[in-house]
């Protein structure tokens, strides 16, 4: 059976080719959640020319830029993949992101407007228990925007640029394991009672609140993620 592939949208407007076929191909990895096992990871150049529309040059230097990013390798006489880390990195990251997310919900408290605040749970209020089931996909997106929200209403701008760096393993991360034992119901609890301190401007709880709750995806990924 054949694995998870890219989901590419031809490149219509020629303004600024290069740029667009970055953010394009940049999309389209972000997209594909790299740590399932079935993920293709290898990318072949021709093929994304042709799906693209585009011709190889503009295809070969968002490449180039998607390398000094760190988001695919391109190994000589091999070919072009998708990057994937550790294990152990995957640990490290979301323990970094753990860090700057309750100290962001930390600032949120002292910085964030009422309604700024009130406005997560638009991220959460959509779906019950048995929507979550039914949705799972709709609901993963809402809660990578969920935690992306949190880190902006720190009005921090290193946090957020420290989180943003992060930000495509850990999304990948979270994809990969939302529907594993029974986190996405968990994930609405947690994020309930996060909103709920925030919107009372309990700083300590708020802080540790998003803290546990992003440590414990970390100790699911040690204990039943595999990954190659």
């Amino acid at each position: 059976m054949a694995g998870l592939q890219l989901k590419i949208v031809p490149i219509t407007d020629s303004l600024s080719l290069k740029a667009r076929t970055y953010e394009a191909l940049k999309a389209a990895i972000t997209n594909l959640n790299i740590y399932d096992p079935g993920a293709e990871l290898k990318l072949d150049e021709r093929d994304l020319s042709e799906r693209f529309g585009v011709s190889r040059t503009p295809l070969r230097e968002a490449l180039a830029q998607l390398e000094s990013e760190g988001l695919v390798r391109i190994v000589a006489r091999r070919g072009i993949f998708i990057v994937r880390k550790t294990k152990s990195e995957i640990l490290d990251m979301i323990t970094v992101w753990a860090a700057l997310e309750s100290m962001a919900a930390r600032l949120a408290t002292k910085e964030a407007t009422d309604d700024e605040l009130s406005g997560l749970r638009e991220h959460i209020d959509l779906f019950s228990a048995d929507a979550v089931a039914q949705n799972m996909g709709e609901y993963s997106d809402a809660n990578i925007r969920f935690h992306q929200t949190i880190i902006g209403l720190g009005g921090c701008p290193l946090i957020s640029k420290l989180a943003e760096e992060l930000f495509f393993h850990v999304r990948a991360i979270r994809n990969r394991t939302i529907g594993e034992q029974d986190r996405a119901r968990r994930s609405i609890a947690d994020h309930t009672a996060i909103v709920t301190a925030l919107e009372a401007r309990d700083t300590e709880r708020a802080e540790r609140l998003v803290r546990e709750h992003t440590l414990r995806l970390r100790d699911h990924v040690e204990k039943f993620v595999d990954i190659d």
